[in-house]
């Protein structure tokens, strides 16, 4: 029997008990399945509950084969090795054990001889050539997720499920990954926000609050059967919308027209042109005939209301989130950041950057590019005053704002209202208001503790701190922005930074992202000699 997962009439909810999603039915077959959908919608969750690491509130989950869970995080003892991550320790110390020809007769029949070409063929196709032994804490955080995911492939699962492989990956770490999966033979069922990985799915299922809905086809095809499922969620919310203001129009014609009968009524009992009798009968089927009318009009109106509520929830799941960023003004010719044969690391002895002369003029938008461990993260922390180079000179003009990967301008501890009048003390409550509002943070939303936000509401928190004040930076510095977002985050913050009109000075891995906001040049820090100008690539 082919390898399957079936989820039937699922429901999942988070430790603490609330609700993720209800009676969902999904089949999992042997192919890529990109699974999407905004942050805290139950998407590792469902990953959990798959490996039975998490129990359903109710439902099935029917697993025919076997699964391999790639975390995103995990804790790793210290000391511990690749052959470790693997679980080949002992048999890989048993195998050298016969190789010195210290093995006995029985160790020698349990011997897995083909284990050491096994080991390295796993390893080849994340793109290491890595000795067993090597300890992890040699590794960056990007290669120790490549050799965890080069050992869940060595155990030959029938089914891969990963949460957020690409995560703090440089390109060659992605490169790897999508060539991985473009070879694997079983089930995959991916979490990604990384759009060019998600390219290369046979299908995507989105998780919203209202359920699962399978597309088949890979990103863009799911793109396109969105934009028309929007479009015609949008003409629902139009006739429902009509549909409830003609019942609305109807009933207020139905109580008029009663209230001129009922008037009329009265006068003729007043005048007594008609029996006691007949007008008390009369005003008792008036009664009945009204009272009925009325419910059937609430009944109409209730169903018009629904209507319309279902479609609006339907647009707020689809519709993309908004971001807008204020002009800042800045002129084209204006010098914005100036590097002169600058060295920099944290020990003058080994220099992770070396003799670099870049400049930045008016609203440019330079991405810094190059494989982990090549100095981006230094340098932005160069140009934000955090760190000093070593020798040569770093020169800033405009004001800036940087935002790293935790936005940590904002105060965890206290609220985003808070956090707005702690970085604009000249600004009056209806002013901090109003700028949250913009960010979508409205009334007891600004509330929020900055600390238990996501990561899209924690960036969108960041810039509505920064950009709702008097004087908007010139100069906006980002570090890996979207490592912790959800798509329809990426994509509102995309949309913002497309209509800035500042200099914009990016670290990032995502191909995608940077094309979105429109990357004008690439400062490429594995290059051997960077040009005065920094204009590389």
């Amino acid at each position: 029997m082919p390898a399957s997962i079936i989820l039937s009439n699922l429901s999942l909810s988070t430790p603490d008990g609330r609700s993720l999603f209800s009676n969902i039915d999904l089949t999992f077959a042997a192919e890529r399945t990109g699974l999407v959908g905004r942050n805290g919608v139950g998407k590792s969750t469902l990953l959990a509950s798959i490996c039975r690491e998490h129990v359903p509130t109710s439902g099935r989950i029917l697993t025919n084969g076997t699964v391999g869970l790639l975390r995103q995080d995990v804790q790793l003892r210290a000391g511990a090795t690749v052959a470790d991550l693997f679980g080949v320790r002992e048999a890989l110390k048993l195998l050298r054990c016969a190789a010195r020809g210290d093995a006995s007769a029985d160790d020698i029949a349990a011997i897995d001889w083909t284990l050491e070409a096994r080991l390295a063929s796993a390893l080849a196709r994340v793109g290491f050539d890595l000795a067993p032994d090597t300890e992890l804490s040699c590794l960056s955080g990007g290669q120790t997720t490549r050799v965890r995911l080069a050992a869940l492939v060595f155990a030959e699962p029938d089914f891969l499920l990963l949460d957020e492989p690409t995560n703090n990956l440089d390109r060659d770490g992605r490169k790897a990954v999508i060539d991985l999966l473009a070879a694997w033979r079983g089930g995959a069922i991916v979490v990604s926000h990384d759009r060019g990985l998600l390219e290369t799915m046979d299908a995507i299922v989105e998780l919203t609050s209202l359920g699962a809905t399978r597309y088949g086809g890979n990103w863009s095809r799911y793109r396109e059967q969105k934009a028309v499922e929007l479009a015609a969620v949008r003409h629902d919310l139009a006739y429902a919308e009509k549909r409830l203001s003609e019942i609305d129009g109807k009933a207020q014609e139905a109580v008029e027209r009663k209230a001129r009968k009922d008037s009329g009524g009265r006068k003729k009992r007043a005048k007594g042109d008609m029996p006691r009798i007949l007008a008390g009968a009369r005003k008792d089927r008036s009664e009945d005939t009204g009272g009925k009318t009325a419910q059937v009009a609430e009944r109409r109106r209730a169903e018009a209301l629904e209507a319309v509520d279902t479609a609006r929830r339907r647009i707020e799941i689809l519709q993309p989130l908004s971001v807008r960023l204020p002009s800042t003004n800045l002129p084209a010719g204006r010098e914005v950041v100036w590097l002169d044969r600058v060295s920099a690391g944290y020990r003058p002895e080994r220099a992770i950057l070396r003799e670099l002369s870049f400049t930045i003029v008016g609203p440019e938008r330079v991405a810094v590019v190059g494989p982990n461990g090549s100095g981006k993260t230094t340098l932005l922390k160069l140009i934000a005053g955090e760190m000093c180079p070593l020798v040569g000179t770093v020169r800033v003009k405009p004001e800036f704002a940087l935002f790293d990967q935790t936005v940590s301008l904002l105060d965890p501890a206290i609220s985003i209202l808070d956090n707005f009048r702690r970085l604009n003390p000249e600004a009056g409550m209806n002013a901090c208001h109003a700028a949250l509002a913009r960010f979508m943070f409205r009334a007891d939303a600004a509330l929020q503790i900055a600390g238990s936000l996501s990561g899209g509401q924690l960036l969108r928190a960041g810039l509505a701190c920064v950009f709702g004040g008097a004087t908007p930076p010139s100069l906006l510095i980002l570090d890996e922005p979207t490592n912790h977002l959800d798509i329809a985050s990426i994509e509102a913050v995309e949309a913002g930074l497309r209509a800035y009109d500042g200099a914009l000075l990016v670290v990032s891995h995502d191909e995608a992202f940077l094309q979105a906001i429109r990357i004008t040049r690439r400062l490429d820090l594995a290059a051997k000699v960077p040009g005065a100008d920094g204009r590389i690539l």
